[in-house]
């Protein structure tokens, strides 16, 4: 952590690990321009203008040349990190790569810790600790949805929320603050009902955001679907119909399956996790027994639980399985699929209110891209447009929910009439949850849990 607090001038490649046709190294710091300039052989970098690309060699300490590349010039304060930045473009060789990096160090940078380039932007003002945790939220995104909220966030549209909040309540809490250096004096700073209404306002917004993380981390890390039933209804050949790959196991032999399978698939800009789990049944196997375990938590774990029907099977137990199924499924989103349609047709079974219900042949991939549509449809996430503002984050989201209890002691407060230091300290409370979001109230604790989980070149 005593690497973050100095001014060294670091280096990273910022580019994936591997050989492609370039690679690029960062190189951030005070003296960054100085350090590349001693194994650089090209133009003047002392005279070299901010956002401007230069051609050159990069050599070793013997002036051996390594590479030739393109090198560009961020000058402080306008570069990503708010330092003097150098990005170097070589080729994509990762013995060029490493080389680079060694003769770098070797003159006088240091290999950076992850996300020290964006730690270092935070501690330079230019971004709060949310927009510093977007960035790593975009490098990650894998869907149109989850890039947009992404980008949202990492131009300011959270930030710019919680900032209007905390303005509104800092000022409330200082003529509060105030009223109690007068206290002899009985005097009234703070109208009361404004403040009422303020306090509503917030809790109204704090929760609302709030209530968009459920949203939010599906849109993140994919809407889990968990894919159930009895032994042979067709669940993996389903599974591998979805993903259109041959993902899964299939095999007549009942209980083939013993644990869970997932993987993901994009459907219609967003990410959905498909979990093919053990058939349910009836079993002294001690492994199938544990696998069949694992079903019923990741069917309680699902937003939807796709139920695959055995068109086949007898009625008596197709109905069996509903009712079983049906108690493991409080609160979630449930589609009984009626599997080989090809062979058979969907029986009349009594199920519960709101299940939808479609008919496919998995083994033919027949109606598969109607069942698609229909998980699409089911999973009802809200449409991100560029001004959506989604929370996507669990550490945000624990914050928002302090805030929310701490606004809502403010207005039972209001309602009895408590003394203005009492509702101070809850509003001061409320600050520090909504502060800790963006930044403004933080621990070396904190950045570095956050930052760890960084790549290294950013």
């Amino acid at each position: 952590m005593t690497h973050y607090l100095n001014n060294d001038t670091i280096c990273a490649i910022s580019t994936p690990q591997g050989t492609g046709g370039i690679a690029v190294v960062r190189v951030s710091g005070s003296e960054s321009l100085q350090a590349v300039a001693r194994r650089w052989k090209g133009a003047d970098l002392t005279d070299m203008p901010t956002h401007t690309a230069h051609l050159g060699k990069i050599t070793f300490a013997d002036g051996q040349i390594l590479d030739e590349v393109v090198l560009t010039v961020y000058r402080a304060p306008h570069s990503f990190t708010g330092e003097d930045v150098v990005e170097i473009s070589c080729h994509g060789s990762v013995w060029i790569q490493q080389q680079l990096i060694n003769t770098l160090i070797d003159a006088g940078c240091r290999l950076a810790m992850p996300g020290e380039f964006t730690r270092r932007a935070f501690a330079n003002g230019h971004m709060d600790l949310s927009q510093a945790e977007a960035v790593a939220d975009l490098i990650a995104s894998h869907s149109a949805a989850s890039h947009r909220v992404a980008m949202n966030q990492m131009r300011g549209r959270f930030s710019g929320e919680l900032q209007q909040l905390r303005d509104q309540l800092l000022r409330f809490v200082s003529l509060i603050e105030l009223e109690l250096d007068f206290s002899e004096e009985d005097v009234t700073f703070a109208d009361r009902g404004e403040l009422t209404t303020l306090a509503t306002e917030i809790h109204s917004v704090v929760n609302r955001l709030a209530q968009s993380f459920h949203a939010g981390n599906a849109i993140k890390n994919g809407v889990p679907v968990a894919i159930v039933g009895a032994t042979n209804a067709g669940k993996s050949s389903l599974l591998n119909a979805l993903l259109g790959d041959e993902r899964a196991l299939v095999s007549d032999i009942h209980g083939t399956t013993r644990d869970v399978i997932e993987d993901t698939i994009t459907i219609e800009g967003t990410l959905f996790r498909f979990i093919d789990t053990a058939g349910i049944r009836q079993s002294d196997d001690t492994i199938e027994q544990m696998g069949i375990e694992r079903s019923y938590t990741k069917m309680e774990q699902a937003q939807i639980v796709l139920w695959v029907v055995d068109n086949t099977a007898p009625v008596d137990t197709n109905q069996h399985y509903a009712l079983l199924i049906e108690s493991h499924c409080q609160g979630k989103q449930l589609i009984a699929v009626f599997n080989k349609a090809d062979v058979a047709a969907a029986p009349k079974l009594t199920l519960p209110d709101g299940v939808r219900t479609i008919s496919i042949s998995a083994h033919k991939e027949a109606d598969v891209d109607r069942l698609r549509q229909l998980i699409v449809q089911v999973a009802a996430l809200p449409t991100v447009d560029d001004n959506a503002v989604i929370v996507t984050n669990a550490r945000h989201y624990q914050a928002l929910m302090r805030a929310d209890e701490a606004i809502g002691r403010v207005i039972d407060g209001l309602r009895q009439g408590l003394s203005g230091d009492l509702l101070s300290q809850d509003i001061r409370e409320c600050l520090h949850h909504l502060g800790t979001i963006t930044g403004q109230i933080t621990t070396d604790a904190v950045l570095g849990e956050i930052f760890a989980h960084f790549c290294v070149g950013k």
